[in-house]
């Protein structure tokens, strides 16, 4: 009973992390219909960013974090507008070749501003403290990320299904002619939105520093557990990749507490299940 408990809280801790920054690739993805294989480099520039406030210039972790997530919608709404605009309509292997190429270019980029050491995010005193189960002690920080991806999971499918900015963005990926008609601010739309889904990559990024390190090759080691994410809940899916996270990171983590080396080998072979059960997501039909 107590390896069970032991089980969840670690496991919904880790999907909560790979759900808080795939939550943007499926947004990008399924909503905007743009491939984007340089995601994982917006968590890293959020979590270095906030490593190196903390650092280098000695700031609070809230303002530390509340910057490098400024900093990170900034980063991404300059590359969507100056770039990445004008690989909406072209074919996917364009956008999947051009965003490869710009993960090696940002990778190079931070390897060459901070080096190749893995970063430390310093936490406050309230963060490192413990909590008493009565069967296990755990980190505040680990209550953080998931009381945060709950927020992050309401305050997303809040925007994107019940504001005029989630129509405004439908219209203006389905109907671009009819939306401008109408007065919709396309181009505000689609950059807000691309800044919107790299700032909740980088507040992933943070959160997630302790289980998945901070390092330069951070946006390849990490890509293709957010793109299976992304996969299994189904593009576009809010809630299927909120599942498929929680899913599949208990998975992975309980594989690992039985066996030694095992866990990534069981994601990717739930994963295979997954889809061909549910090809086009979990809690998507045709």
């Amino acid at each position: 009973m107590q390896s069970l408990a032991n089980i969840l809280i670690d496991g919904v801790s880790y999907g909560m992390v790979l759900f808080i920054i795939a939550v943007g690739m499926s947004i990008t993805l399924g909503l905007m219909r743009f491939i984007n294989l340089a995601h994982g480099a917006f968590a890293m520039i959020g979590g270095y960013t906030t490593a190196m406030l903390i650092r280098e210039w000695g700031w609070p972790f809230l303002p530390a974090l509340l910057m490098a997530l400024l900093v990170t919608a900034v980063v991404g709404a300059i590359l969507e507008a100056l770039v990445l605009r004008h690989l909406y309509r072209r074919p996917e292997l364009d956008q999947v070749l051009f965003t490869f190429g710009l993960t090696y270019v940002l990778i190079a980029a931070i390897n060459a501003l901070a080096g190749p050491q893995v970063q430390l995010i310093g936490l406050p005193a309230a963060l490192t403290a413990s909590v008493d189960l009565g069967f296990r002690v755990i980190p505040v920080q680990r209550i953080v990320v998931v009381v945060v991806g709950i927020g992050v999971a309401l305050l997303s499918a809040q925007a994107m299904g019940k504001t005029r900015f989630g129509v405004w963005l439908r219209a203006a990926v389905d109907h671009p002619g009819t939306a401008a008609t109408l007065g919709i601010p396309i181009r505000l739309v689609q950059c807000a939105t691309f800044a919107f889904g790299a700032a909740l990559a980088a507040l992933g990024g943070v959160l997630g520093a302790e289980l998945m390190p901070l390092e330069p090759y951070y946006p390849l080691k990490y890509l293709v557990l957010v793109l299976v994410v992304v996969a299994v809940g189904g593009m576009g899916s809010l809630l299927g990749a909120l599942a498929a996270a929680l899913l599949l990171g208990t998975l992975e983590t309980a594989t690992n507490y039985f066996t030694e080396g095992w866990g990534s080998v069981a994601f990717f072979v739930a994963m295979a299940i997954f889809l061909v059960w549910r090809p086009n997501g979990l809690f998507k039909r045709g």
